[in-house]
């Protein structure tokens, strides 16, 4: 075999830490950025957080400047330019924000930092990798996570405890509660219950009527309902522990007992008759029925809460949408300037050169928080242009939009669109929703034009609300009403679209009217 040298000339697209620091902190969510920004000031000491407004590199007043300096839009006949004004930036920013400019030359440092894929490699340097850290000297994480709440096996532990039961009565009652499931069923059968607690314990034979009488016993705890093996059991255990004086009380009792399938399955008129019960009379006991629980487990949950902090406000003022990034969402970080002071140029011993090392790390940190703003800003602001009608009249109004079109329209790669709007949040006047939310696909009315699939969901949900109670809407009369208001959707579209929202099929919906 013989070996040989070869040129070649090609082209490839290099990522560099700077491009890979922006592009994972354009990703990240609030609460992660929080973190992130936390472990960037743990690992580099040039960073600190500004206890002030003065000398704060001011993020969301950069962004606002980025976003409105050279792009022009149409806003209900406003040019972008006149879509902010200057309470808005004002409002973004925090009072008296400046720029921060560091001692050294940053020269070598680009204004705008990408954050497209698709962008040209333009560093130079390579930064060293920064280490994560831990908490901070107050003994906190970035952020503190709320405890979440009581789980439902504690909740019945917890009374368990207060009663007066001897060892075998506990052991057995806690076997109980560890089958019982999230939704509050007892998933295990009286004699897998009692093998169980034989083959764990010394405590010698268990007669499988122990166990039921120990069941009984967890039935009487707190939530009514709990531990049943069926719907039926769950709902009588509720019954039962309501007054006796409760109106209709024994007719909810005879139906649960003897006809809840005739009931689920809205059959009515075969109710009334087996019963001898009148339509208002069937109502009435329905309406108490109604007022059961039938998941009396599901209230209980040990997941801590999740918190969502929007990243970005619009509002209306004076006839216009205006947007602005959210303060508390951006972080207010800033070069020590005490350390930056202490480089000295000439200086090429082992400290100055650490020295140097964090102040250009923190200043490639700062680039990207700015870069994040700025990018998240602009594609907020193209999506409120675009979704105006959304903001006016509810999700009736929203457009068709996809990833493309905002791509298009800021001369960005989708991946970076996709990315700046997983998991940030908008704040409007109807609520607060995910940016990803505002893109849908969308089916071609009969006149040319074009109605987003949210618009589409939002209507049968409307169709569904008016429909009459005793003769509800099936999906193919849905996609006959919607045909003549132009939209030509399938009957299975309707239905895929109705299962999305989590509504019943139409022998489901029916009620007594």
């Amino acid at each position: 075999m013989k070996q040989s040298l070869q040129l070649k000339l090609g082209q490839h697209l290099t990522m560099t830490p700077q491009l890979q620091q922006a592009i994972r902190l354009l990703q990240l969510s609030s609460l992660e950025l929080g973190l992130e920004v936390q472990q960037a000031l743990d690992s580099n000491l040039m960073l600190e957080l500004a206890e002030d407004d003065a000398d704060t590199f001011d993020f969301a007043s950069e962004a606002h400047e980025a976003a409105t300096g050279e792009e022009t839009s149409e806003f209900g006949g406003e040019e972008l330019s006149d879509f902010f004004d200057g309470e808005a930036g004002g409002q973004a920013a925090g009072e008296g924000g400046e720029e921060f400019s560091p001692p050294s030359t940053t020269d070598d440092i680009p204004n705008e930092l990408p954050v497209d894929s698709d962008w040209e490699e333009i560093y130079d340097s390579t930064l060293p990798q920064t280490g994560s850290g831990g908490a901070g000297e107050d003994g906190r994480g970035a952020f503190e996570t709320a405890r979440g709440g009581i789980s439902l096996r504690d909740h019945l532990l917890w009374q368990l405890n207060l009663l007066p039961l001897s060892k075998l009565d506990l052991t057995l009652a806690t076997a109980i509660v560890d089958a019982i499931n999230e939704a509050g069923y007892l998933e295990a059968s009286l004699a897998e219950i009692r093998d169980i607690v034989q083959a764990s314990t010394d405590l010698g034979e268990v007669d499988e009527d122990e166990v039921a009488a120990m069941l009984k016993q967890v039935q009487a705890l707190d939530p009514a309902g709990i531990a049943a093996r069926d719907l039926k059991e769950c709902l009588l255990l509720q019954l039962q522990q309501l007054p006796a004086d409760t109106p209709w009380l024994a007719e909810a009792q005879a139906i649960c007992e003897r006809h809840l399938a005739a009931l689920g399955g809205r059959e009515f008129a075969a109710v009334m008759r087996r019963t001898k019960l009148t339509q208002e009379e069937l109502r009435q006991v329905m309406s108490l029925i109604q007022t059961l629980n039938p998941k009396p487990g599901a209230q209980f949950s040990d997941a801590a809460p999740e918190y969502l902090i929007p990243d970005v406000f619009v509002r209306k003022s004076r006839a216009r949408w205006k947007v602005e990034l959210n303060p508390d969402s951006v972080p207010h970080v800033r070069v020590n300037s005490q350390y930056a002071n202490l480089i000295r140029r000439a200086d090429n011993g082992a400290d100055n050169t650490t020295l140097k090392t964090h102040l250009q790390e923190a200043k490639w940190f700062i680039k990207s928080l700015q870069s994040r703003s700025e990018t998240l800003l602009k594609v907020a602001v193209a999506i409120v242009e675009r979704q105006q009608a959304f903001l006016e009249f509810g999700d009736e109004g929203m457009k068709p939009l996809v990833l493309h079109d905002i791509a298009d329209a800021l001369g960005m790669h989708e991946s970076t669109i996709s990315r700046v709007t997983t998991r940030k949040y908008l704040h409007t006047p109807r609520g607060t929703y995910e940016l990803k939310y505002f893109f849908s696909s969308h089916v071609t009315t009969s006149i040319g034009g074009e109605a987003s699939s949210t618009a589409i969901r939002a209507l049968i949900k409307k169709l569904i609300a008016s429909e009459a109670s005793d003769k509800p809407l099936s999906d193919s009369v849905i996609a006959g009403v919607l045909l003549k208001q132009g939209i030509n959707v399938a009957r299975r579209t309707v239905a895929k679209y109705r299962e999305g929202m989590q509504i019943l099929p139409s022998n489901e919906r029916k009620r007594l009217s």
